[in-house]
């Protein structure tokens, strides 16, 4: 059971933020009924779903608030921005029921009656109109069902209406059923013959649309009572069988409720999706009954394939070793048969982990749609390139960084007067882009607005105050806008719930950091400004240059690597300014065996790798270059936590252990510490 309660809660999780999906759909267009016809069918599989598993909360929570979402697919109600941003609650309201521990349950309990309260009150403040119907409905043709319920005044045939004749009228639109309501006929001796004591409820298919049915009773609007729902997109009075059933369930609720009726339509309507299965060519059908486009595995099975994927990448790596050393003419071909074989598989494996960005953007949706209401902005959230993939737990270690940037936009960057932005030649509504896509080996993620952008001298000026650079600095653009990612820095003038306490940019640099990324930050005052984050494909594995300094290896990742140059000792070590001549172009260079304090005598032909660091190279010296080799990287310990310019290490084939280089940081500490030249 407990397997199965497990799998409720996977599938619910994303029934949930399918859910938030929709809305903020539905907040774009709230005249789109396809939109709120899949909001009530993902409400009505919580509801069913969540009885069946024990969530009980779950499913009275749920069972209400698809009320509304009734009475809005029916006409009874209008979409307003009160009901959105309830149901937003709501959907985080979902969430922590999913979550619900013995020592939350009590608080939940709470929390959900308060729900269920507000939810209730918006039920019954909202007005019914006595004729509900969908207007303007498009029926293309198609055969469609309709709930009709007919409750005449008593007095209605005193104007010389006949309710049978409208009946009469009704079933010549299709395929009718009616079941008469007779409880409100009092007894014989009682009967006024001109009065009318009956109601009918009927169920009408008909491809003639909604506003056909509303025309038949247009002229006794004010003498009846007339609900008009439609309940299916099938004929569902086409089989006998669903015709009892519809039948039977009228007589023994006269007075049944349309979301009543909806719940058992929904059950009757895989009559339907089966028959259509069925009228599809035998061999046509077994493929559609055999063919499966995808499974749904759990994150730890993954995790576990990866890392058995991880040990193999490093034993094919001790084969080759050991081919190499030996020199059997046999064994040779099935090693390199191996190496692609384990190659292969770790592309398909790691590509198995990877999702689309556009998992993540809908809470960036949420926020910008909740912020900007807060701050009193109207700001556009829009996409590009997010069906770009990256590793599962990369996007989940980006959705906090990418928030705080867009939190920092909404604030720092759009404009709050729009009449302001119309003059400076923009549109009144702001806008927030995020926008990704790959470039070699790397992803790149971008955040643009199209705000005041900023000042360097007023972010200098801030950094003055705060004590981070000297007043005579001298800052080109860049490092000014470097100086946002300072722990403590901030140029809000007051302190917020958005921001203002110095707390932020710092960790999202960080946070990148940790991701062996980078971010940087362009702007142009008055025009916007755009936040790029740039990271590798993935975590795990990596193809590397595997390089020696004396008896120390070390591995620098092939997408930093440009190309390879041979120097004399003598020649770096005179070299001035620490530059080297590369194709005719003097690049600066870092001595390695300095960096890491390597004792011993050089060679005297040492190595120069060059490295690409944003729009230029820069050198990495070495003592010798063993060849290209797949790592597998594995972290250090908490003894090695402090050490940026180390992203982790890696098992060669014989056992050693050779450290993983992070180029940018090795250049960025170089660039930092007149120690580390020559």
């Amino acid at each position: 059971m407990e397997v199965f309660k497990q799998k409720f809660i996977e599938e619910a999780t994303e029934q949930i933020n399918d859910l938030e999906q929709a809305l903020l759909q539905l907040d774009q267009n709230k005249e789109d009924l396809e939109t709120i016809e899949s909001i009530f069918r993902v409400m009505h599989s919580l509801k069913g779903g969540s009885a069946m598993f024990g969530f009980e909360k779950i499913d009275r929570f749920t069972h209400i608030l698809e009320n509304i979402y009734e009475s809005i697919r029916s006409g009874e109600a209008k979409v307003t921005s009160d009901i959105l941003d309830l149901t937003f609650q709501a959907v985080d309201h979902l969430r922590k029921l999913l979550d619900e521990t013995p020592e939350s349950e009590k608080l939940l309990e709470k929390e959900n009656n308060k729900f269920i309260e507000r939810i209730q009150k918006a039920l019954d403040d909202k007005a019914v109109p006595e004729h509900t119907s969908l207007q303007d409905e498009k029926t293309e043709g198609k055969v469609k069902t309709y709930f009709v319920r007919f409750v005449p005044d008593e007095d209605i045939m005193h104007n010389g209406t006949n309710p049978l004749y409208l009946l009469e009228d009704l079933a010549n639109l299709g395929n009718i059923l009616i079941v008469p309501n007779v409880d409100n006929i009092p007894s014989f001796e009682k009967i006024n013959p001109e009065k009318t004591y009956t109601s009918w409820n009927i169920f009408l298919s008909t491809n003639a649309g909604i506003n056909a049915i509303v025309d038949v009773f247009i002229f006794v609007d004010d003498e009846a009572r007339i609900e008009t729902h439609k309940i299916s997109d099938y004929n569902l009075l086409e089989l006998e069988a669903v015709r009892n059933i519809l039948k039977e369930t009228l007589h023994k609720k006269p007075e049944i409720k349309p979301a009543d009726i909806q719940e058992l339509i929904i059950d009757l309507e895989s009559v339907y999706h089966d028959k259509e299965v069925e009228d599809i060519q035998p061999d046509t059908r077994k493929k559609v009954e055999h063919s499966i486009s995808s499974i749904r595995v759990g994150a730890d099975k993954l995790d576990n394939l990866i890392n058995w994927v991880s040990e193999l990448v490093t034993i094919q790596a001790q084969l080759s070793l050991y081919s190499r050393e030996n020199n059997n003419p046999g064994l040779a071909p099935i090693v390199e048969e191996i190496e692609k074989i384990s190659r292969r598989l770790r592309d398909d494996v790691f590509s198995i982990r990877l999702i689309p960005i556009a998992n993540m953007v809908t809470r960036f949706q949420r926020l910008v749609r909740e912020l900007s209401n807060e701050l009193g902005k109207e700001v556009l959230f829009e996409t590009k390139g997010t069906e770009t993939e990256l590793d599962k737990n990369m996007i989940e270690m980006l959705i906090d960084p990418i928030m705080h940037i867009i939190r920092n936009s909404l604030d720092h960057g759009i404009e709050i007067n729009a009449a302001g932005r119309t003059a400076a030649g923009k549109k009144p509504k702001g806008t927030i882009t995020l926008n990704s896509y790959y470039s070699g080996t790397n992803v790149y993620i971008q955040i643009i607005d199209d705000g005041r952008g900023l000042d360097p001298q007023a972010i200098k000026q801030k950094a003055v105050e705060k004590g981070l650079i000297e007043e005579d600095a001298e800052l080109t653009e860049k490092e000014a806008y470097d100086l946002i990612f300072s722990s403590g820095f901030s140029t809000a003038k007051e302190v917020t719930n958005v921001s203002g306490r110095g707390v932020g940019m710092d960790v999202v640099k960080r946070k990148i950091a940790e991701l062996r990324g980078e971010v940087e930050m362009t702007s142009e005052k008055g025009k916007g400004t755009t936040v790029t984050i740039k990271l590798p494909l993935t975590l795990s594995i990596i193809d590397g240059l595997l390089v020696r300094i004396e008896k120390t290896k070390f591995v620098i990742p092939l997408s930093a690597v440009h190309k390879i140059y041979e120097f004399t000792h003598t020649e770096i070590e005179e070299a001035i300014n620490n530059l080297f001549l590369a194709d005719e172009k003097r690049v600066p260079f870092i001595y390695l065996r300095k960096v890491f304090n390597i004792e011993g005598a050089p060679p005297e032909i040492e190595r120069i790798v060059n490295v690409e660091y944003q729009d230029t190279f820069m050198g990495l010296t070495v003592d010798e270059i063993i060849g290209e080799y797949q790592a597998v990287l594995k972290p250090l310990g908490q003894m090695y936590k402090g050490i940026d310019i180390i992203s982790g290490a890696t098992i060669l084939g014989d056992g050693t252990v050779a450290l993983v280089l992070d180029p940018n940081r090795v250049i960025f500490e170089f660039a930092n510490n007149e120690n580390l030249k020559v």
